[in-house]
């Protein structure tokens, strides 16, 4: 569902404190869902009602396209997720790792599977799929890392530089950062050009007193095109970054040091 913006947060090695604590369960294939499958999640907004701790999952509550406003301690919240989706849904706090079994991932064989993974990545004739190998293996039978609601890092960012560089190769697209969902956008310096956090892979990055290690680029799915409250569908998004990224934008990242972040924090390669 669609964030927000926020001026200050705290980074432990599960990611930002609060992040992806609640997600949308399909009941029917009993499998944790995205908006790669389920599109309309994006016309929800979610935000918590209290800063959230590190312990039990803070109550949200969640906009819903037609003006309605549930909380996630409102039982109703189920019958209005199922509404939305067209089938039967829930919405449900992380589970422990030890609990397998709830991340697991709905595939009734290999070949179905193969056939979701290209409809989640929306590739047209001639693109070059993302290279599975290198996903974490545990992601072949399980949606998210067990424990975590993460598909692979547990944080992901994306600078300025990055969306100057798309933005003219494709100005007539809308390139709001909204579209790519990021835990921070880095503010580059002048003269600093191109995809420039793809250099950074294998290195560490300071924020603050944080440290994160940059990890692997990030492949993009069919979220980056679809409607987005005030953002239109937009299907050149995909295109070119499929084309001018070699399909990533954007960078994962895993905390090594944690620690308070604010808005204008210096950003140190390290």
């Amino acid at each position: 569902m669609q964030g927000g913006a926020i001026e200050r947060c705290r980074v432990t090695g599960a990611g930002l404190n609060g992040d992806r604590r609640w997600a949308v369960r399909d009941e029917q294939r009993r499998e944790i869902q995205w908006a790669k499958v389920h599109p309309q999640l994006l016309l929800c907004a979610a935000r918590y009602l209290s800063e959230p701790d590190e312990g039990e999952p803070a109550t949200v509550e969640i906009a819903f396209p037609d003006g309605e406003s549930l909380r996630s301690d409102d039982d109703r919240v189920h019958a209005k997720l199922s509404e939305l989706l067209g089938r039967e849904a829930t919405l449900r706090p992380l589970e422990p790792p030890e609990n397998v079994e709830f991340y697991k991932r709905h595939k009734p064989d290999e070949q179905q599977f193969m056939k979701e993974v290209q409809g989640w990545f929306a590739r047209e004739p001639g693109e070059p799929m993302p290279e599975m190998s290198e996903f974490p293996e545990v992601l072949m039978d399980h949606v998210s890392v067990p424990g975590t609601f993460f598909d692979n890092e547990e944080i992901h960012l994306i600078t300025t530089a990055s969306l100057v560089h798309m933005r003219a190769s494709n100005p007539d697209a809308d390139w709001d950062v909204r579209r790519f969902r990021p835990n921070f956008q880095v503010e580059t310096e002048p003269g600093l050009e191109g995809l420039i956090e793809n250099d950074w892979l294998g290195r560490r990055l300071r924020i603050g007193p944080a440290e994160l290690e940059i990890t692997a680029p990030t492949p993009r799915c069919n979220m980056v095109m679809r409607p987005q409250l005030d953002l239109p569908f937009d299907r050149t998004i995909l295109r070119t970054v499929v084309r001018e990224g070699n399909q990533c934008l954007g960078v994962g990242a895993h905390v090594r040091v944690a620690g308070a972040i604010q808005q204008g924090d210096a950003v140190e390669l390290i």
